[in-house]
């Protein structure tokens, strides 16, 4: 969902790179991952859960689950994912919160209506309804996902504000890239 070229040099190329933003997510989640196991009342927390659909073809590892005791004696699962920074205008915490979900939803054969999104920069959660759009554009970015890989074709470099951020800048140098191709192509046209 952040880049299709970052996923494809990840994936395809196995390629990968640490910046100070993945350094802070990945201690984020270092302290979410070693711990086991809580519970509050009617709320239980199991963290680093091992996740898997395959309807979607996805495996992964949820940051928490949260199962919450309805009155009747069922535990429902609520997913949150941990975030380093802050809430994003597109929706890409929020697809993989709800992949998280979708995969859940197959494991445990229950209903998932809504998870959360835990931000460390503000240190505020979002809460997040897994509602008929949001779904559809999981199950989208899952088989795109699936598409790019199974092609082996990294896509094209193209810059965009994004990168400044991206741990894989100096591997995918977006600008390089952009200007050695228009280049090369204007030569072919010559």
């Amino acid at each position: 969902m952040f880049c299709e070229r970052q996923c494809a040099l990840i994936h395809i190329e196995q390629l990968w790179s640490e910046n100070l933003f993945t350094a802070e997510g990945r201690i984020m989640h270092d302290k979410v991952d070693t711990a086991n196991r809580e519970a509050r009342g009617k709320v239980r927390i199991d963290y680093g859960v091992p996740l898997r659909s395959l309807r979607l073809g996805l495996i992964g590892k949820a940051d928490a689950v949260e199962f919450h005791k309805r009155d009747d004696g069922r535990w429902i699962p609520f997913p949150v994912e941990y975030k380093r920074g802050k809430s994003k205008m597109d929706n890409c915490d929020r697809v993989q919160l709800c992949a998280q979900a979708i995969c859940l939803e197959e494991m445990l054969n229950v209903e998932i209506s809504e998870g959360a999104l835990f931000y460390g920069q503000t240190r505020r959660r979002e809460d997040v309804v897994f509602d008929k759009a949001l779904r559809t554009e999981t199950e989208d970015a899952a088989k795109k996902v699936h598409e790019l890989i199974e092609s082996g074709i990294t896509p094209k470099a193209e810059y965009s504000k994004k990168c400044k951020l991206c741990s894989l800048l100096n591997i995918c140098l977006p600008k390089v890239n952009s200007k050695a191709s228009n280049y090369l192509m204007r030569a072919m046209e010559e």
